[in-house]
């Protein structure tokens, strides 16, 4: 149904980086977004890692290897067919409105807990969580003949995309900040090579050796089998990223504050007021969880970090919708048969090859992002919309094929320019929660469609009819950008002219014409005033 998005590439993922049918190894875009985020930050003293080199790159080298392996699932491009088949003889109505939409409900039942435990308990055992996930999806799919047990199916992905996060984060507490950037792009490239090769590896079954569905299933159990037992031998960070970290400076901070108040008191008369502990209500407004959401309420009024979390929110909600129900698609368009073989695998493997030479090819536009952000996202919104469009006019499954290919690069195009003018003006635990609520939301807002226009329950509507509701969502999508941008150009060239009136000569209009092309201009460099987040810090520490 869908494949893991890890890397963005695939159908059923996830999700930047990361990415969520389609790959569900999620996508490093979060990674991504938190090593931008201390790019620039200096390395925090000299852990082992950097006393001991050899000891972090063996550690970096395997769990690579573990990413590339997890995501060699040769069967995940083939879950629709396999329940559409005679194998399974499951209808179109069923995968459509009551197996495929439980992936979403299960994915925003347990995102926030995954993402609160997946630094408590330092990854591995959500790693672990993730294996056995992964081996009880291929035995339902394997041995499974009931609705209820492919409902379950599906409430497993659910599980397998949450925990991707783990797979992101677990790699930077590997090595110090200034390796962040790095080993990033090693992770990322390990998931992309994975899913290029599982797709092609599952399309040569299909179309090379003509081997049943079935037997493609168990090829992948037993892959996912042995990605499980990797996790098992994955060694345990000795640091976390997020809370414990941040745990530990807050008890040092306030030890040393407190020592030195007790060496100016009366050591006999005020170290017991001094020493006395904060009531309940000082240390939840001190929690490091509040501390940060009510940094996010400040940094939701910068109008560049706004409008990237917008597009994150909502053209992820139907990037993703797309994914997870493309493949009912293709299935009523050209039904798979003895004599008709479908290219799910090698659709998936050229729309990876496609995505990330867009996503490389992004890192290295000059554009003025301030002030042409929007016009770009609604341009793009346009294109996709069109793309479905012509999904649901054609009968032609080849013109389906290019139509998600282009869809899906042209979308992942814009994946790292986001990732970065988010990233690149908050610290890297702000950065971690706002990627994190941007997809919650994008979440809950999948859920509300499925149930909707999706479940039985709601109107139930066929795959077309559902492509159609797509279509007009990426309409209203690009008319609301195109609003924005009219908006935005407007007020630049009507604060030019009275600059050009008000100073004349070279003074007037001299911010705005020195501003010049960068490649990812960072929205921090666009006001010269730093904000001012509730902790009375800036937002880029």
């Amino acid at each position: 149904m869908v494949q893991d998005d890890t890397a963005e590439s695939g159908t059923r993922s996830e999700v930047d980086y990361t990415d969520l049918k389609v790959s569900k190894d999620v996508d490093p875009d979060m990674a991504a977004a938190v090593a931008a985020a201390d790019a620039e930050s200096p390395p925090d003293g000299s852990p082992e890692e950097v006393k001991d080199p050899k000891k972090w790159k063996w550690a970096v080298i395997f769990l690579c290897f573990y990413g590339f392996v997890t995501s060699l699932k040769p069967g995940e491009s083939f879950i629709t067919p396999n329940l559409l088949s005679t194998e399974k003889n499951f209808t179109r109505q069923q995968v459509t409105n009551e197996i495929t939409p439980v992936l979403t409900y299960s994915y925003m039942v347990v995102l926030v807990p995954t993402f609160l435990l997946t630094d408590l308990l330092r990854y591995k055992p959500v790693l672990i969580i993730q294996g056995v996930s992964q081996v009880v999806i291929w035995l339902l799919i394997l041995l499974g003949t009931t609705l209820l047990e492919m409902q379950f199916m599906e409430f497993f992905y659910g599980i397998t995309m949450a925990c991707r996060v783990a797979y992101s984060s677990y790699i930077f507490s590997l090595v110090s900040p200034d390796l962040y950037q790095r080993v990033a792009g090693y992770s990322r490239s390990s998931v992309l090579l994975g899913v290029f090769t599982s797709s092609v590896l599952g399309q040569l079954c299909m179309s090379v050796f003509n081997i049943r569905f079935s037997t493609l299933s168990a090829v992948t159990l037993g892959s996912v089998s042995f990605g499980l037992l990797l996790a098992l031998c994955l060694p345990w960070p000795k640091r976390s990223l997020f809370f414990n970290r941040n745990q530990e400076q807050k008890e040092l901070a306030a030890a040393a504050a407190t020592k030195s108040e007790l060496d100016i008191m009366n050591p006999k008369n005020g170290a017991l007021s001094s020493a006395a502990s904060p009531s309940s209500a000082s240390r939840w407004r001190d929690s490091v969880l509040v501390q940060m959401l009510l940094e996010v309420r400040n940094v939701v009024r910068r109008p560049n970090l706004r409008l990237w979390s917008l597009w994150w929110v909502f053209n992820s909600t139907g990037y993703y919708l797309v994914l997870f129900y493309v493949h009912i698609l293709w299935n009523k368009v050209y039904p798979a048969t003895e004599n008709h073989k479908v290219y799910n695998g090698a659709v998936e493997a050229a729309s990876t090859l496609l995505s990330a030479g867009t996503s490389f090819i992004a890192g290295f536009v000059k554009i003025r992002w301030n002030l042409w952000s929007e016009l770009v996202i609604a341009v793009i919104t346009l294109v996709q919309a069109g793309l479905m469009f012509l999904m649901i006019s054609t009968d032609n499954i080849w013109v389906c094929y290019l139509a998600y290919v282009v869809f899906r690069s042209v979308y992942q195009f814009l994946v790292p320019i986001a990732t970065f003018q988010i990233a690149s003006s908050l610290t890297k635990e702000l950065c971690a929660l706002v990627f994190g609520i941007n997809t919650f939301l994008g979440t809950v807002l999948k859920t509300i469609i499925n149930l909707i226009f999706a479940d039985k329950t709601g109107l139930s509507l066929d795959v077309h009819s559902q492509f159609a509701v797509y279509c007009v969502y990426f309409v209203i999508l690009a008319v609301a950008y195109f609003v924005g941008a009219a908006v935005v150009l407007v007020r630049h060239y009507r604060n030019q002219r009275g600059g050009d009136g008000a100073g004349g000569g070279e003074g007037g209009g001299g911010t705005n014409e020195a501003a010049t092309l960068t490649e990812l201009h960072p929205v921090a460099a666009q006001s010269s005033e730093a904000e001012i987040l509730s902790n009375g810090k800036n937002a880029k520490v």
